[in-house]
């Protein structure tokens, strides 16, 4: 950090009131937080209002090699979320985005109470990512979609982007419910909520700030995938 944001993050400091000021605040800012939340659920509202595109039955490796079918990827429930890592073969460290994002999930069992499950899908070869799940510790379960469309068709493609996909279950038949990309994973973060929530935020140059706040280079407080490593992966015996 250079010396000018070393003194900013150190000498920034919102007005100072009483609690009656403090509270008058807060109440204003509540409403648009109670609107933005109405606002949320009307968007969830529309969203299980979707119609559905029924898929072909796309065959995955699981990490254990053996090969299932989508529909078997549900283990038994009736909706799953599928997280669409970027691969690139050969790579000993993966999208740091990717990588950093899924670090956050580590108890998915509440989800069997919603018939749902949530597990990550890649373009990747089963070893090659079955290793890197090793290697930064991540908890979720993992399958291959390597030789198969499945990427490519929920936006995904391999050499592409991340994506997050939803899907609906009737028997053997699978449906694409849902997929959002970019930003619009965030709301399933934990991470960026919780950070825009402080009084600082997220500290990147493109939100809106006071003057003198402390900021920094996009992505650049973001670790990197070998720090999610080294913080959570198999140590070396």
């Amino acid at each position: 950090m250079d010396d000018v944001n070393m003194e900013a993050e150190m000498t920034a400091l919102p007005p100072v009131v009483d609690r009656a000021t403090w509270q008058n605040d807060l109440d204003e800012l509540r409403i648009r937080e109670k609107a933005a939340t109405r606002e949320l659920d009307a968007i969830a509202a529309q969203r299980r209002r979707m119609p559905v595109v029924k898929l072909p039955e796309y065959r995955l490796t699981a990490e254990d090699g053996s090969e299932l079918s989508l529909a078997e990827v549900f283990d038994g429930r009736s909706q799953l979320i599928v997280y669409n890592h970027m691969w690139t073969d050969g790579n000993e460290w993966q999208c740091p985005g990717c990588t950093g994002f899924t670090s956050q999930f580590t108890r998915l069992d509440a989800l069997d109470a919603w018939d749902a499950r949530f597990v990550i899908v890649s373009n990747g070869p089963i070893d090659e990512l079955v290793a890197y799940k090793r290697r930064v510790g991540n908890r979720m379960t993992w399958y291959s979609c390597a030789g198969s469309s499945f990427g490519t068709e929920v936006g995904a493609a391999p050499g592409g982007g991340f994506a997050l996909n939803t899907f609906l279950r009737d028997g053997d038949d699978v449906y694409h419910s849902w997929q959002t990309f970019s930003r619009g994973i965030e709301q399933v973060s934990p991470l960026f909520g919780l950070l825009d929530t402080l009084p600082y935020g997220r500290q990147e140059v493109w939100q809106d700030s006071p003057d003198g706040w402390p900021q920094s280079a996009t992505y650049s407080k973001w670790a990197s995938s070998k720090q999610i490593a080294d913080l959570y992966g198999e140590k070396p015996r």
